[in-house]
């Protein structure tokens, strides 16, 4: 008569059921080595749990030749058990398994670990400190006592149980259950010789019996969809070259008025390879060609729109599912390491958009991540974005709060960015953004600020600032909220910068009007100096304004024709780098691309073949060279008194013309705006006599006009004007921005008199 192995078991009938059923909550308990006393013998009992394996031992390492200890197998699933006795404690040990093909494979049991994470690194992680938790919580390839592996860790508070699945178990939630630390809320598990290039996810149990299948949220590494599943990679292997950048960095850190003038860029439609299926350029192909570009153009930074990792294309990347991992659409997270690393050598700045605002519904990430609404609130009023389909991030929970501000500081530590622009930091700011009455909840003051956004972002600016001096945090921040790049310490939200949303859709609202109207729309040329010093601005024409039927920048200018359209846009741009605050471009606007951006194909590069377009691009390379090389224009940008109107009120004339200055006033712009249809000379007051040099004529014929300017300058009269003592009277093409440069006069040497000559018959 056979016998039954489960007669003789060990392992109580209920443990037994919960592992085969994968329903036991704590594995460690009943997996591994255990000391085991039967009757007055001490011995030890081993478990283990082997996908596909029909027999296993236990091999004792310490001692020689290895015993083994023959185990039984107690479900054809792979469960094994085996008591041994005469031994008083556990011992170093590893399993032999024996497979139905006949393959014996050895190797050390997960469940003879201990914990990877430690009390202090749980403490500070539930308390929202631990401000590198992304080197404890996902997976990471280590070393433990000589072996190597992989640790496996997971916040999942409200989970009855969580396994850690891939191919190396063949998808299966009963071979790797993990353990869970306490109060915590943390599951962790050591999987020995495992490495880089598994595939793997969480299958996660929760209160309620149903199993869910959920991507790591501190995943380093994706696959692409439809499967989702993580990648261990590690992410500290690559040897970075740009020490002397970050150098720079340090030594520069708190000089925020400096010249800045950001390219924005997606990275999928930058540009393509048409010979290629037209695919997307990768990070390291992409990496040399956009920063010649960029040089070349005179661009300081490059802003990337987001590359964490994202599952559908047509959100750009803000609906962001592996908020730690670069996007695989381009390469490996080494590959994106490089691209930074290689646009640092060539002098230029990589700035990042971060999506810390909100996060989209799909069933393998965030959202319901343990069964509960745990990344987000469970009040739809307080936890869903109308708008975008997405969820609210809670911030006043601790753990995700921590969640949040590490990964800022992952992206810093990891890839060595040069700043975050923070994504609708607005929809953060206010309970009711985007909402009825009725459908917010207020704050505990019953007001619709949002405290613990609030109290986030200031936590955030300031770690960036302390872990990465020199690292810049800009807000994306369209309301009049105060204080948004103002210091903490003095009541500011921290940010470094703010874009100036309000200045530009004022100026845009102008220029999409024709010149015969434009007379009743000059405020919006003008009222944004009221408020231009209250914040450190980034003047921005950015992708948001380029899609989505609001036209290119080129077909927004207030014309009929694409010449005439084109210089429009020279004298918007010249406008722009002349006005204070630092400059950004979105990708195609430099050179005046015709259509709308979209996503999935390239620029239109070939349109730089065209003058209308290519002298736009020109005109926009020499305004970044003027900028960066006038400390008056980009170093001065916060200085109140550095600026200066000298006319804003001839509505009529359509014209503008105003003052850039230093402290001293030895160095002297004047921008003058000409935006109507019609040639006119013009009178314009200035405070220096002497000569006003013709610095940038968006009329020139080198950037596609008439050519048609002031013949090099004009020099000042003593012709009272707008004030000033002296004017010049300069020649204004239609459509078109001047800028003038003052030199001082030049003081000629007196005239040397003759000596007098003797009279005499020699003289004639």
């Amino acid at each position: 008569m056979e016998t039954n192995p489960a007669d003789n078991l060990i392992i109580s009938k209920t443990d037994l059921a919960a592992l085969l059923n994968a329903k036991h909550a704590t594995p460690h308990s009943v997996l591994g080595m255990h000391p085991h006393k039967r009757g007055r013998s001490p011995g030890v009992v081993a478990r283990a749990f082997v996908s596909g394996a029909v027999a296993c031992d236990v091999v004792e390492l310490d001692v020689q030749p290895n015993p083994g200890f023959a185990m039984t197998r107690l479900a054809p699933e792979g469960l094994f058990e085996v008591l041994i006795p005469q031994h008083a404690s556990v011992f170093r040990y590893q399993l032999r398994a024996t497979y139905a093909s006949g393959e014996i494979r050895q190797f050390f049991d997960p469940y003879c670990f201990l914990p990877t994470l430690g009390d202090q690194e749980l403490y500070l992680f539930s308390e929202g400190n631990e401000h590198r938790i992304y080197e404890k919580l996902g997976s990471h390839v280590r070393n433990l006592g000589g072996v190597p592996g992989v640790s496996f860790a997971v916040w999942a508070p409200s989970a009855a149980r969580v396994s850690v699945v891939g191919n190396f178990n063949h998808w299966d939630g009963r071979y790797h259950p993990m353990r869970s630390l306490g109060a915590s809320g943390v599951w962790e598990l050591f999987v020995p010789g495992l490495g880089e290039g598994e595939l793997y996810k969480f299958e996660i149990r929760d209160q309620h019996g149903h199993v869910r299948l959920k991507t790591d949220p501190y995943g380093t590494y994706f696959e692409p969809p439809p499967n989702n599943a993580a990648i261990v990679f590690d992410t500290g292997k690559f040897k970075w070259t740009d020490g002397p950048w970050l150098a720079g960095r340090r030594a520069n850190a708190g000089q925020l008025d400096r010249p800045m003038s950001i390219y924005e860029v997606h990275f999928g439609s930058w540009r393509r390879k048409p010979e290629d299926a037209d695919r997307p350029l990768s990070y390291r192909e992409a990496a040399p060609l956009l920063a010649d570009y960029a040089v070349e153009m005179g661009f300081t930074h490059i802003e990337v729109l987001p590359l964490a990792e994202f599952p559908f294309d047509g959100s750009w990347g803000y609906q962001v599912t592996g908020f730690y991992a670069p996007t695989h659409r381009y390469g490996t997270p080494e590959d994106f390491a490089w691209f930074v690393d290689y646009l640092h050598g060539r002098g230029l700045g990589v700035i990042l958009d971060w999506v810390p605002a909100h996060f989209p519904r799909d069933s393998f990430a965030l959202a319901e991540f343990d069964g509960t609404h745990l990344y987000e609130h469970a009040d739809p009023r307080q936890g869903a974005h109308m708008d975008w389909g997405t969820l609210i991030f809670n911030y006043g929970r601790n753990e995700v709060r921590c969640f949040l501000t590490a990964n800022a500081l992952a992206w810093c530590d990891r890839y060595h960015l040069d700043g975050l622009r923070v994504d609708a930091v607005a929809s953060m700011l206010y309970l009711d953004y985007s909402r009825k009455e009725g459908q917010w909840v207020p704050n505990k003051f019953g007001g619709r600020e949002n405290l613990e956004a609030i109290d986030f972002i200031r936590r955030v600016n300031d770690l960036v600032h302390q872990y990465h001096p020199g690292v810049v945090m800009i807000a994306e921040e369209s309301t009049s909220f105060a204080g948004v790049s103002k210091p903490t310490k003095d009541g500011g939200l921290g940010f470094d910068y703010k874009w100036n949303m309000g200045w530009m859709n004022d100026t845009l609202r102008y220029f999409t009007k024709e010149p015969i109207v434009r007379r009743y729309h000059h405020s919006d040329l003008t009222f944004g100096m009221l408020y231009q010093y209250a914040e450190k601005f980034i003047t921005v024409f950015s992708h948001d304004e380029v899609v989505h039927g609001k036209a290119s920048m080129l077909f927004k200018m207030g014309a009929w024709h694409i010449a005439e359209k084109a210089a429009h846009l020279r004298s918007l741009y010249a406008h722009t780098w002349g006005w204070p605050g630092k400059k950004l471009l979105f990708m195609g606007s430099e050179f005046a691309q015709s259509r709308e951006w979209a996503h999935d194909t390239s620029l239109d590069w070939h349109l730089c073949q065209y003058p209308d377009h290519e002298g736009v691009r020109l005109l926009v390379r020499d305004l970044n060279k003027l900028y960066r090389s006038e400390p008056v224009l980009g170093e001065n940008d916060f200085n109140s008194q550095g600026f200066r109107w000298i006319t804003c009120h001839d509505a009529d004339a359509n014209l503008i013309a105003y003052l850039r200055n230093d402290a001293a006033e030895q160095t002297l712009f004047a921008i003058v705006g000409h935006f109507g249809g019609a040639q006119r000379d013009y009178r314009i007051g200035v405070p220096r006599q002497g000569f006003w040099r013709e610095v940038i004529n968006t009329n020139s014929e080198f950037y596609g006009g008439s050519g048609l300017g002031n013949d090099g300058g004009r020099t000042a009269e003593e012709q009272p004007r707008d004030g000033f003592a002296q004017s010049i009277n300069v020649t204004l093409p239609p459509h078109t921005t001047v800028i003038f440069k003052w030199t001082a006069p030049v003081e000629l040497p007196a005239k040397p008199v003759e000596a007098s000559l003797p009279a005499g018959p020699d003289v004639v």
